[in-house]
């Protein structure tokens, strides 16, 4: 629990007593390698943060194994289309390696909203952060190469080497064999 509340601590916003409110519904659980945290199909109920380890939001297209997105230490990881219309999400979430998640039942959290509105406003930057996140990725696919892409993820976190190449080639939209490529051309 301490990352996460180490984390809290970094953007100063909740009280003692809301911090306190907030351990109270938070849970910790250990993910094996390739583990499943959220099934695809299921009702998101909870929102998840990475505590050590990676996970990834994944789904299938034509029977091919497509991640969309990455979380790596501290990051927060949760099917929010699934989370705000209470409809089943069509993508699923994977621990990549052994890796502790830090669960926050939905239904609980919005609860303390009433009573701790700085846990509100934490969550509601939290989410803009990760609505402007995916801009970014919507826009990165859209205007820039696959190897520009691969350099920004690079850039963007020293995580990615114990990430599988099948995934960060799904990720990047492109084939094992365009991204060994890339990786070839940029050594």
């Amino acid at each position: 629990m301490v990352d996460l509340f180490s984390f809290l601590n970094s953007v100063n916003i909740t009280s003692p007593q809301a911090k306190e409110a907030l351990e109270q519904i938070t849970q910790v659980k250990s993910y094996s390698k390739n583990e499943i945290i959220q099934e695809i199909g299921s009702r998101c109920k909870t929102i998840y943060f990475v505590q050590e380890g990676r996970a990834r939001i994944f789904y299938y297209k034509n029977g091919n194994d497509i991640t969309e997105h990455f979380a790596f230490r501290n990051d927060l990881i949760v099917r929010a289309e699934s989370l705000f219309t209470g409809k089943p999400t069509s993508k699923g979430i994977q621990a990549i390696e052994q890796t502790n998640i830090v669960g926050i039942n939905s239904d609980s959290l919005f609860k303390l909203y009433d009573k701790h509105h700085d846990i509100e406003r934490l969550f509601r930057l939290l989410f803009e952060r990760e609505y402007v996140n995916t801009v970014k990725r919507i826009e990165s696919l859209q205007f820039k190469s696959a190897k520009e892409r691969y350099v920004e993820l690079l850039e963007t976190t020293n995580y990615v080497q114990k990430i599988p190449l099948k995934h960060i080639a799904s990720y990047l939209g492109i084939t094992q064999v365009s991204l060994s490529r890339i990786r070839a051309d940029l050594q």
